[in-house]
Parts: C-alpha cells; sequence; structure tokens
C-alpha cells in the first residue's frame, strides 16, 4: 500500500529539473531540479483519495497572514499568525542565519568550500547538479540555496557549517529559542517535508527581522532574482524581486502540505514593511497578496491596532495544517476556484498589484564543478548528538 504521507508534489510548469525519491519528497517551491515530473506522477497524484487519511476537518479556506512595520515591528494585519504551519523552504533562512552567524564569528569564509557528501546528494528534488565528491565556495552555495533554493546544497552547507546535519539541526532550535521563536521547531535545514518540521508566520517575522537586523552585509543574497549556470539561467519564485518596486527579499517556499509561502520585505519612502503569507494556493495568489498588503502598507490604509509581532501568540495546543488534500489531490480544483474568486487580482480582466518591471540581479554561478580535492578546508567529520525527532 502506498505511504501517502510521503506525497508532496508540485506542478510548477516552470521546473526545468525534477527528481523522484519515493522516500523522501521535497519542497517544490524554486527552480534547481533535474527532471521534468513526468506525467504519470501526475495522474497518479490526481487519482489517489486522500481524504480517508485526515480525518480532522479542515478550516474553511484559513491560512496566516502577518504585515508589519520592520522598523518598529507594530503589526498591521495579523490573520492566525501564531498557528503553526510547514515552512517548506522558508526553513531555509534559519539555515541562512546559522550560516550568517558563522561568516560573523570567523568560522567559515565565503571562500570555504562546500563538499557534496553521499548525504546532500540523496536530498529529493531541486538539486545543484553537483555529484558527490564535487565543491563550490560557500558564497555560491549560499546563492544556489537561497535564490535557487537547492535542497541537496541546503543540505551541504548544514554538513560544513554544523559538522553534520543533526548538530547543525540542533543549533537551528537552540538558535530559534534564543531569538524567541515559541511556536517553531526544526527538523532539517532545507524544508523537507517532516511532521516536526513547522513554524508560524509569527516565528518566520522574528526570524526575518533579525537576519535584516544583525547581517545587512549579506542582504545581497535574498536580493538577487536568478542565478546563472553555464549558461542557463534559473529565475527564484520571489516575483516581487522583477515585479514590486523596493522589494529587498525574503525567501518563498512550497510543498503540498504547506501550500506557497512567501516572507517578502519592500523599502519605499525610508519606510520597511515585512509580509508574510503562508498556504497560498498558487504564486499568483501568493504574489499578489502579498504586493496588495505592501501596497495597502506603504499608502497608510493599515494602521497599527495589534501590538508588536512579539505580542502575538503562538498556539501550541493547534497541529499544522495539511494542504494536501486541497492542493494535491482531485480535489484541487474546486478549492483553487474558490481561492481565486476571495483573490481575484492578477487573473485575467482583473487588475495586479506586480505592475513595476524592475531589472532582475543574476550571480553566475562559476565554481560548482570544482573537485573537493582542490579543496584547502576538508568536510569535517560530523560529531554525534541525540536527535530524537522523528522522520515520515
Amino acid at each position: 500500500m502506498l505511504d501517502m504521507s510521503l506525497l508532496h508534489i508540485s506542478s510548477h510548469a516552470r521546473l526545468p529539473l525534477l527528481r523522484w525519491h519515493p522516500d523522501r519528497l521535497a519542497d517544490m517551491g524554486t527552480a534547481f531540479a533535474r527532471h521534468w515530473i513526468c506525467s504519470k506522477m501526475k495522474r497518479l497524484i490526481g487519482s489517489v483519495l486522500l481524504g480517508s487519511l485526515f480525518a480532522a476537518p479542515i478550516a474553511a479556506n484559513a491560512t496566516p497572514v502577518l504585515v508589519l512595520d520592520a522598523d518598529t515591528h507594530q503589526v498591521l494585519v495579523q490573520e492566525d499568525a501564531g498557528v503553526p504551519w510547514y515552512p517548506a523552504s522558508t526553513t531555509k533562512l534559519m539555515t541562512a542565519f546559522l550560516t550568517f552567524e558563522a561568516l560573523r564569528d570567523g568560522e567559515i569564509s565565503l571562500s570555504t568550500p562546500v563538499t557534496m557528501t553521499k548525504k546532500s546528494v540523496s536530498e529529493a528534488f531541486l538539486e545543484s547538479g553537483l555529484s558527490q565528491g564535487q565543491a563550490m565556495t560557500l558564497e555560491d552555495a549560499l546563492y544556489a540555496m537561497i535564490v535557487a533554493s537547492a535542497n541537496d546544497v541546503a543540505m551541504a552547507v548544514a554538513e560544513r557549517v554544523g559538522h553534520g546535519e543533526a548538530p547543525f539541526v540542533e543549533k537551528m532550535n537552540e538558535a530559534a529559542r534564543r531569538l524567541g521563536m515559541t511556536g517553531t521547531h526544526f527538523s532539517n535545514p532545507n524544508g523537507l517535508f517532516d511532521k516536526n518540521n513547522y513554524t508560524t508566520a509569527r516565528d518566520l517575522a522574528i526570524l526575518g527581522l533579525a537576519i535584516e537586523k544583525q547581517f545587512p552585509q549579506f542582504q545581497n543574497f535574498f536580493q538577487v532574482s536568478a542565478v546563472s549556470i553555464n549558461g542557463k539561467e534559473i529565475p527564484s519564485n520571489n516575483l516581487l524581486l522583477t515585479r514590486y518596486r523596493g522589494t529587498t527579499g525574503m525567501k518563498t517556499g512550497f510543498l503540498c502540505a504547506s501550500g506557497r509561502n512567501f516572507v517578502g520585505v519592500a523599502r519605499r519612502d525610508n519606510r520597511r514593511l515585512m509580509v508574510v503569507v503562508m498556504g497560498a494556493t498558487t504564486e499568483r495568489e501568493r504574489n499578489e497578496r502579498s504586493a496588495k498588503y505592501l501596497d495597502e502598507g506603504f499608502e497608510g490604509r493599515l494602521p497599527p491596532s495589534f501590538g508588536t509581532v512579539e505580542s502575538i501568540a503562538n498556539r501550541p495546543e493547534v497541529r499544522p495544517e495539511d494542504m494536501r488534500v486541497r492542493l494535491c489531490t482531485n480535489q484541487s480544483v474546486q478549492y483553487e476556484a474558490t481561492r481565486e474568486a476571495m483573490y481575484p487580482m492578477g487573473l485575467p480582466g482583473q487588475p495586479s498589484y506586480l505592475n513595476d518591471e524592475i531589472p532582475g540581479i543574476v550571480h553566475r554561478i562559476t565554481t560548482w564543478q570544482n573537485e573537493a580535492a582542490a579543496a584547502d578546508v576538508p568536510l569535517p567529520s560530523p560529531r554525534p548528538v541525540e536527535n530524537n525527532a522523528p522522520r515520515n
């Protein structure tokens, strides 16, 4: 019998490359991957009935959203911002945060080689194309991880920075506690589905604010709209970078279980706003809603009335919403139609909030086929660490 807890499939039409791993399926929120998802898999997902696996009632179309002033932390919009949610590739924000800390503390440098290990190259979907034993500089690895959301590179970065995946995940959870992310638990560095890898819109905002405040010198990683490898340009899924003036980051993510998530920051007229949208049905919905919230915030139509983001209460008694039935089964067409009626912006004949045309910034990855044998810093051996987080 097929274990349906493993199904986390995307139908992103523009993903150039995908690979099927039945043991651990991936976050499909960005464009780094290896083979087109085959039509047989699409038919399989469309025909499988998942309803019996999710007996708990699904809240009617409710998904978290949070808009705040990034300088004062005053909340402008807040809907279910303390409800647990699967982060998907927004998990990589914490992987980046810990890497930036290691850079600041002199433990590594941007030229430090990141070696692809047996573990990292086994990560499902969204791969760099590197083979075991090859390496790239940490700088290129960060661009691959943040802009193109390469899952294998995120794992390799974690192994390099944390001396192994398990101790790195331990550092992720320690950092979450340190930052006050009280509704968050991490189980891996790249956001692949794990029922114990969850967060809240509140906590993602706190993490994004910490990155912005503590590491302004690394903001360039979030402002790049595409990476180029061997002449092939791979765009970020953050469309706001090239369609919404003032956008400076940060990260998108998608799993069937999470829907489409986004942590975004924009600056206009010396004011910075942050938006967190979770569980959107389509990229259009995620992008248009985010831009609409930002527009309303910059225009003064969202007065602060919810206190600070830190004052939002997380809700640990609520389990993370599982969006698989609504997004990746034969029920998805009806659900998407419902969401289109709720959020029609950007549809044919409807106004769009993404009307700016901004030249994209492309980073050319040049070190991705370096052999690890040429590296001057070897991959450290993992140290043992207790890790009781179960995996699916």
